[in-house]
């Protein structure tokens, strides 16, 4: 392409906060293959660079340019106006013959400096030759490495961004609330804060080092606040938060949300005692992986068929029923050796139990058989549904408090948000923006970081909620996690590998695994259509060493160089790096979504998922009445600081982008395009597939529907 003559520089600026726009003066240079433009400053009548502006310019160049390989844009001081950061979405550069070429920007950019940007065509190291080009990519991820540095949170744990690498924010743009909250000690020099009504501490140090380009938008912001205020100052006024002891009875949890109901918070509080219901939410609740199918009893959990013989009717066995794929285990062995926690000044109890589930002719799954430890025995009775009904739902309920403990910290935390923060990182150090794999997983990674760091603000934070609620507090998370991770495995990761591994592909009425499939197909078309575009052959693969820097940094990073895990540290062929990619977007997206909707609807009765347990595991039966099971569920406070997350991270953010949803256009070639396209078709028609279904179901499923499914861990 030549460029002698006025090539006209076409900048388009979207905002995405109310504070985009900016003062300063920005200066473009344009790199070619046979020189560069001079640097000259954009500059027309008016205001040029408010927020959402498109403008044009004309750049002039004396001398033929070649083919344009770069632009520069330089922001400098406007007079004796402070720092005013400036987010430039893209930028539109047209030759002299009408040839357009696009500059993806979608970055805040702040301070005095200048930014390259490369044309929008994805290219791996591989397709890059001019040491030019070259030494871009270098010194792009050079700054991005010593920008996103990993810290180690705690022995055992996926490794995680160190904020203190961030420049700390402008003292005008710090966390909104740091200015009006009071210390809730006088003494208290930790920076932790209390927000108004809300009943954690904040780590308010730890928020204000925060780079802008992965903090929330100014509308989340809000909207998180907007939404966990009214409810923590409702419970403060009416003295819930505060409140110690038991409840008094079952019908008084109603009240704690009473404005906050949902149709499947009024079902789970209507049919929670019920064994059917129990079995379900193994299936379609928000930890559906837990269950494996049986072939034979395991020596720790010694049912016989006496025990169980009037459940399964006439015309079958225990054993019959093993063999035919029926009996199902949830184990919750990770529980054994975690340790307790104080809350309220007395001391908390855990139980591991392990729960025989059977999948009845009528397709049903129904709990058989639940032992309250690890080792059976005299003082560890196998509870069944022909005890005393008391007995059997306190027995269930610990099997609760169980699932509670294990799909928070595991479930939840460790394999959607600690590893997809893993992903990201690895992505932002390793990858440069015109990288394929870059422009195929930002999306995912948005607010992943910060979300994060909130998260270890407020949850697991000295005092924190994890403390405040939980029966094993933030030592037992640690142990829950690093334990966890040791034993995660790629099979676990993927989706149909999982399923398939846990012999549950044939229960029926498992939504989350035949919406969770579908999903997963079109996931997987989509990345498969991006792979073979780029990666034409193993050896494209193979030889870049950027895409085997960033699987070896995941590797080493978020699986601590476990070879066991079975998580590759290299790939060698497209067909890995379609899987590969597959994974990580699910689990960014849908995995997360199934895991976190519904927290708030199958929580919001605290009995369905209490988060610790004030009495031990009962060792005898016959023993259990009204006010002993009141006196075992967490006292009032404890409850409603639990609900009170539990509804803050199950509302919809302001800001949400859908699975398949990309308005930043990272990628400019048609056919990548095309692919994005043709995903999105695939979503909707998954979409109004499962819609129509749900129609028919007593209790709907819609955790994967993919409008309701975000595209990355953010909330």
């Amino acid at each position: 392409m030549n460029w002698c003559g006025f090539p006209m520089l076409h900048g388009v600026i979207h905002s995405v906060d109310s504070q985009a726009g900016t003062l300063d003066n920005i200066y473009a240079t344009l790199v070619g293959t046979c020189g560069e433009s001079p640097k000259q400053r954009l500059d027309r009548v008016g205001r040029d660079f408010a927020s959402g502006s498109v403008q044009k310019y004309k750049v002039r160049c004396a001398a033929e340019l070649g083919e344009i390989l770069l632009l520069r844009l330089h922001k400098e001081r406007f007079a004796f106006f402070c720092k005013d950061p400036w987010y430039c979405s893209r930028v539109s550069v047209t030759a002299p013959d009408g040839t357009v070429t696009h500059f993806p920007s979608y970055q805040w950019i702040e301070g005095y400096c200048t930014v390259e940007l490369r044309p929008g065509t994805a290219r791996t190291i591989c397709q890059d030759s001019l040491p030019l080009l070259l030494d871009h990519r270098k010194r792009e991820l050079q700054a991005r490495q010593e920008c996103y540095r990993w810290k180690i949170y705690a022995p055992g744990f996926p490794r995680m961004v160190d904020v203190s690498s961030f420049e700390e924010m402008e003292s005008d743009k710090k966390f909104a609330l740091t200015k009006t909250v009071p210390c809730a000690d006088p003494d208290d020099n930790s920076g932790n804060r209390y927000l108004p009504g809300f009943p954690m501490k904040v780590d308010i140090p730890s928020l204000l080092h925060m780079e802008p380009n992965i903090r929330y938008s100014a509308t989340k912001t809000a909207s998180l606040i907007f939404n966990a205020l009214p409810a923590s100052l409702g419970m403060k006024i009416r003295g819930l938060l505060d409140r110690r002891g038991s409840w008094k009875k079952l019908d008084d949890i109603r009240n704690i949300f009473w404005c906050h109901k949902t149709f499947t918070t009024e079902y789970v509080t209507e049919h929670w005692c019920e064994d059917s219901f129990f079995g379900y939410q193994y299936l379609n609740g928000v930890n559906p992986v837990m269950l494996h199918c049986l072939s034979s009893l395991p020596s720790k959990l010694p049912v016989t068929n006496d025990m169980v013989a009037s459940l399964l009717g006439p015309g079958t066995c225990l054993q019959t029923e093993l063999e035919r794929g029926h009996i199902f285990l949830a184990d919750y062995w990770i529980l054994a050796e975690a340790p307790v926690h104080c809350i309220n000044g007395l001391q908390q109890y855990v139980a591991a139990p392990l729960c025989l589930l059977w999948l009845n002719p009528q397709g049903v799954l129904l709990p058989l058989a639940i032992q309250l430890s690890q080792t059976p025995g005299p003082e560890s009775p196998i509870f069944l549904p022909t005890d005393c009904e008391l007995d059997w739902l306190l027995a269930k309920t610990w099997v609760r408090n169980s699932e509670f403990l294990v799909h928070e910290n595991n479930t939840h935390f460790l394999c959607t948000h600690l590893l997809c923060e893993a992903f990201s990182m690895a992505t932002l150090r390793q990858l440069p923006l015109c990288h394929p794999v870059y422009k195929l997983l930002l999306p995912h990674t948005r607010y992943t970081l910060q979300v994060n760091t909130i998260a270890r603000a407020t949850l697991l934070n000295p005092e924190g909620l994890v403390d405040k609620v939980t029966s094993i507090g933030r030592r037992g998370l640690i142990y829950l996690m690093s334990t966890g991770l040791a034993h995660f495995t790629y099979t676990d990761f993927c989706l149909p590998d999982s399923l398939r591994a846990r012999g549950v592909l044939n229960i029926p009425n498992y939504h989350y695994r035949d919406d969770g499939l579908k999903i997963w197909a079109a996931i997987e078309r989509f990345v498969s259509e991006i792979v073979s575009y780029y990666y034409p052959s193993d050896a494209s693969v193979q030889q870049d060493s950027e895409l085997q820097a960033w699987v070896g940094e995941i590797f080493a990073q978020a699986f601590l160089s476990r070879e066991n895990s079975g998580f590759p540290s290299r790939l060698c062929t497209p067909g890995e790096l379609v899987k590969y990619l597959t994974a990580i977007i699910f689990n960014c997206s849908a995995q997360h979504a199934a895991v976190n909707s519904g927290q708030h609807d199958f929580g919001a009765w605290m009995p369905n998922a209490p988060s610790s347990m004030r009495q031990p595991p009962p060792q005898t039966k016959g023993n259990t009445t009204m006010k002993s099971y009141l006196d075992t569920l967490p006292e009032v406070n404890t409850t409603c600081s639990n609900l009170l997350l539990f509804w803050l991270v199950s509302q919809e953010p302001k800001d949400q982008r859908p699975l398949g949803t990309y308005p930043d256009e990272h990628f400019t070639e048609e056919a990548p395009q095309k692919s994005i396209a043709a995903f999105q078709n695939c979503l909707a028609q998954i979409s109004r597939d499962i819609r129509e279904r749900n129609e028919s179901l007593e209790l709907p499923y819609a955790y994967l529907d993919p409008p309701l499914i975000e595209n990355s861990v953010s909330i």
